[in-house]
């Protein structure tokens, strides 16, 4: 199967471009939105993540990241004491699932980052998921969309 393009939010106060560059790699756990779920679970290893921090000033792409482990569920999911935890979900049948990321590169200065509303205004990235569903966590990117956001970010 041919190589995948994707983008992940995180908010910078949460877990940061940094940290994931401080850590190498991480598991993406706590998704609760069936669709960012979905695009998760059809993750392969090595393929490629435009790293957004949302809920920033301004919000935008600050890296690059890569899938290091395919989906396997969430057991945050079943932790009580986890503020991901869904009394809904079963061990047996899990409901959520997380992937795991390893850093690649990131934006020289992230405090200035390749901004919403420059990818908004961008004619050539206006059919991007980001642009048309901005809300989801984990979203599809096409090579072409991927390719050009890694150019204009300096990636």
């Amino acid at each position: 199967m041919a190589k995948q393009y994707w983008l992940m939010k995180s908010e910078p106060y949460v877990f940061s471009i940094d940290d994931l560059e401080r850590e190498g790699s991480t598991c993406w756990e706590g998704v609760r939105n069936y669709k960012a779920r979905n695009n998760m679970q059809a993750m392969k290893v090595g393929d490629e993540v435009l790293y957004y921090h949302s809920n920033a000033k301004p919000p935008g792409v600050v890296g690059i990241a890569r899938v290091c482990k395919e989906a396997y569920p969430d057991h945050f999911a079943f932790d009580k004491k986890s503020k991901y935890f869904d009394e809904k979900s079963d061990p047996d049948k899990p409901r959520w699932y997380m992937v795991d990321i390893e850093f690649v590169s990131k934006v020289e200065n992230v405090e200035e980052p390749l901004g919403l509303a420059d990818i908004k205004a961008d004619p050539k990235l206006s059919d991007m998921e980001l642009v048309r569903y901005g809300r989801l966590s984990v979203q599809s990117v096409k090579k072409s969309e991927f390719d050009y956001v890694k150019k204009l970010a300096g990636l």
